[in-house]
């Protein structure tokens, strides 16, 4: 995970779904061990892929820390606040606002729409002495890099005067001083990049987001807060500049301002709508002023990717409007620093594959005709050739391609059947057969053996008719519990049967074999084995009576003996003399 660039990936809670792929309107997106990183060489900050990822696993940078290291500096912090606030805190006034970011410790708060009315004024002052032809609005940081990076051709047609906010920047330095630090506040992903570029005149950019995660932090509410009367935008209120959040705002205010009747205005939001307007377009016209304001949000600002959304677009853009103020007659405004700004190609470097290159991408997704090529979207790409040239660029995966891992999946299945001694059969809760092998249908008569030459797997079959227990598996999808019979009779033959459920309820599988050969030659080592053990118990019994018939001579022996020992004790006993006790 890395946080230096604005857009970043959480790699831990990305789920591969691809979705920031798809809606990626530049596929700057590299996908790497199943996790989708932004590359910020391609992006342009518009934050799709933040609002459309399902598990947060796009996240803007956060910027509050770098707001804190300028508050323990010395220097006073001046709030370039984005006119769209006004739709982002509904029911806050001016001043509520203004106290809570003074609360935060920051010295004062001006509109960026005082930068806005800036440039309106300077692009007015470019069409009055324009030749006819195409210019470009540079307002929109993230549709001025699509126009540089992707339409290249086009980049010498953007005006050549800085953003609204960088207009405000220079305002603000060339008013209260170039020693102050300046912080915009907005709805704003690619405003970070503004920063990052042009550390000289913005120094922090922070989302509405990491506004009320500093009020959160310090227990502020400006709801609740009573403004102070000094609590005012500086150095003045903004007047009609403050309609730029909404779309044909800028082109509003330049008409109001140029004495160019002539010029053609058109809007394009949305970086797709910017794609289709002028993507392809080398003839420009040469006998008309056109003059097209570009916002790479659909509706403008209002729908930021850091904004909530949590109202209807049109009562976002009404309070916008209601905000908005324009003078009674048009005023020409400037501010003594320099407003101009170039903005060169920038190209992006993309490498375009040949033929060769592309067929074999394709074939390692298995696509070897273009009727495999199904142009699904599943992928995130809308084709797939567009598919192959990522899988080149190495933005892409092969497992990215549902289809090719289906296709992989399915052939895995049928190498595993195929090699299982055993008959196998997966089944549907109707009882159909969605897939077997060829030991399966050798089981139950050569009929099935043809049926399965004919039709390999005998996908639909009705199992009914060529199982004979299809008891048990009906009765698998009833309960959902797996059978298994190690020895079931059927006829003059024996089986074993395991069934298991894949899909509880819907899908069911069985491994079947037949043990017939096995339990007979089972019985007949029980047979033998039992006729060895009567031989053994018969040898035992003659060895044991035998011993019997010796130990009962040996006992009759014995005692013949004791009786004779006994006899001749005593016969000795009565001979003795008297004498022979005295010696």
């Amino acid at each position: 995970m890395t946080q230096s660039y604005p857009v970043y990936t959480i790699e831990a809670e990305c789920q591969d779904c691809y979705k920031c792929v798809r809606h990626c309107p530049v596929k700057a997106i590299q996908v790497r061990d199943g996790h989708a990183t932004v590359i910020p060489e391609l992006c342009v900050a518009c934050g799709k892929c933040v609002e459309v990822c399902p598990v947060k696993a796009k996240q803007v940078r956060n910027d509050t820390g770098k707001f804190h290291l300028l508050i323990e500096d010395s220097a006073p912090i001046y709030v370039s606040l984005a006119p769209s606030w006004v739709s982002e805190f509904k029911d806050i006034s001016p001043g509520q606002l203004i106290r809570a970011l003074k609360l935060l410790e920051v010295t004062a708060v001006s509109e960026t729409a005082l930068g806005a009315q800036l440039i309106s004024t300077q692009v007015a002052k470019e069409l009055d002495d324009a030749k006819p032809g195409l210019l470009l609005s540079s307002a929109c940081p993230t549709a001025v890099d699509y126009i540089r990076r992707y339409i290249p051709n086009l980049a010498v047609n953007i005006t050549p005067v800085p953003s609204p906010l960088l207009a405000h920047c220079r305002m603000l330095r060339d008013t209260f001083g170039n020693d102050i630090k300046i912080v915009f506040v907005g709805p704003c992903i690619s405003k970070k990049n503004e920063a990052d570029r042009n550390p000289d005149l913005l120094n922090a950019v922070l989302s509405y987001q990491e506004l009320k995660q500093l009020l959160r932090e310090k227990n502020i509410d400006p709801a609740r807060l009573t403004p102070e009367k000094d609590d005012k935008f500086v150095p003045e209120s903004a007047k009609e500049g403050a309609q730029y959040p909404v779309e044909g705002g800028m082109n509003d205010n330049i008409a109001f301002l140029t004495k160019n009747k002539q010029v053609h205005y058109f809007t394009l939001t949305g970086i797709n709508n910017l794609k289709l307007a002028l993507d392809g377009l080398d003839k420009i016209p040469t006998d008309e002023t056109i003059f097209i304001e570009t916002l790479a949000c659909p509706g403008g600002c209002v729908h930021g990717p850091c904004t909530d959304h949590n109202s209807p677009g049109l009562l976002e853009r009404l309070r916008v409007l209601g905000h908005t103020h324009y003078p009674a007659k048009p005023q020409m405004r400037q501010t003594p620093g320099k407003l101009t700004a170039q903005f060169p190609e920038d190209a992006v470097n993309i490498a375009t594959p040949d033929a060769a290159e592309i067929i074999a991408a394709l074939r390692s997704i298995g696509k070897t005709s273009p009727e495999d090529e199904l142009n699904c979207d599943g992928c995130g790409y809308d084709t797939c050739r567009n598919f192959a040239r990522a899988l080149i660029a190495g933005h892409a995966e092969p497992s990215m391609c549902v289809s090719y891992l289906r296709k992989l999946a399915q052939k895995k299945a049928n190498a595993v059947l195929r090699s299982m001694s055993s008959g196998a059969v997966i089944v549907d809760k109707n009882l159909q057969i969605i897939e077997c092998n060829r030991n399966f249908a050798t089981l139950f008569g050569e009929e099935n053996l043809d049926a399965f030459d004919a039709c390999p797997g005998m996908a639909g079959a009705e199992l009914a008719r060529i199982v004979p227990f299809v008891n048990l598996f009906e009765s698998s999808l009833k309960t959902g519990r797996d059978i298994r019979r190690d020895s079931l009779k059927v006829g003059n033959r024996l089986f074993s049967v395991n069934i298991f459920n894949i899909d509880p309820g819907e899908v069911i599988g069985g491994i079947i074999f037949e043990v017939t050969k096995t339990e007979m030659r089972r019985e007949q080592i029980a047979a033998r084995a039992r006729e060895v053990i009567d031989r053994n118990i018969e040898t035992v019994q003659e060895i044991a009576c035998r011993l019997g018939e010796q130990m009962a001579d040996t006992e009759l022996l014995l005692r013949s003996i004791a009786d004779d020992y006994a006899d001749d004790a005593n016969l000795f006993d009565e001979n003795k003399s008297p004498e022979y006790g005295k010696r």
